[in-house]
């Protein structure tokens, strides 16, 4: 089973905003933000319900990336390893 390198904290993402040009934070998993308990089930059965159709069959985890500053917010898609 492939592992997200962020969920991991083996990797960091560095993103900025494209409008402020502040270093976004990774907030985490969107399954996270889509289902509070969502992390009592299987990683396959999360994905799952996700609403991205190929994360379990491309072993991607989406990361939720917001800027503290002015709000904006992104999904950035993380191969796992």
């Amino acid at each position: 089973m492939a592992m997200c390198p962020l969920c991991n904290s083996l990797k960091v993402l560095e993103t900025y905003c494209p409008k402020c040009n502040s270093r976004l934070d990774d907030s985490g998993k969107v399954s996270d933000f889509l289902d509070p308990y969502g992390h009592y089930n299987d990683e396959e059965t999360v994905k799952m319900g996700d609403g991205y159709p190929n994360t379990a069959k491309n072993q991607i985890c989406p990361h939720l990336m917001v800027c503290n500053k002015c709000g904006y917010d992104v999904v950035k898609f993380v191969q796992e390893k």
